[in-house]
């Protein structure tokens, strides 16, 4: 799917305000369009390019991603509504993320807590925790 920085000329374009929708698409070019409050709870989408992407103040509990390539992805400021935001609910509590035969090879986990989180069969080759080897702390 090529994605193109600017809208075509002769692109059609369509507004839905206040509908009720189920869409049925395929083969479609919705580059540089924009969804604003919407629900798609129980979407399923399937084989698409969706490079540049960015979903900001999301419900996305339950979300699962498969077979998807992250590379370049920036996740930050997840969980719940940090005290002084307006949805702050200060008795609400995360539920737990699962990661899965995932590469992360690489990867920057920074300011994040982890506590009560498992590690389990996954090559912690050169892997750091505050600059400290892994493999030389499993050791001890």
């Amino acid at each position: 799917m090529a994605n193109n920085a600017q809208a075509e000329p002769n692109d059609e374009h369509l507004e839905l305000f206040e509908t009720r929708k189920i869409l049925n698409v395929k083969w479609s070019n919705l580059n540089n369009s924009k969804f604003r409050e919407f629900c798609i709870n129980n979407a399923h989408i399937q084989d698409v390019s969706a490079t540049g992407v960015k979903i900001i103040d999301a419900n996305l509990s339950d979300l699962e991603i498969e077979g998807a390539q992250l590379g370049g992805a920036y996740i930050h400021n997840i969980g719940m509504p940090p005290k002084g935001h307006p949805a702050y609910d200060p008795a609400a509590k995360q539920r737990p993320l699962k990661f899965e035969n995932c590469d992360l090879n690489g990867s920057t986990i920074t300011d994040c807590d982890l506590s009560n989180v498992n590690i389990s069969d996954c090559n912690l080759k050169g892997m750091k925790i505050n600059g400290i080897l892994v493999e030389e702390l499993l050791k001890r």
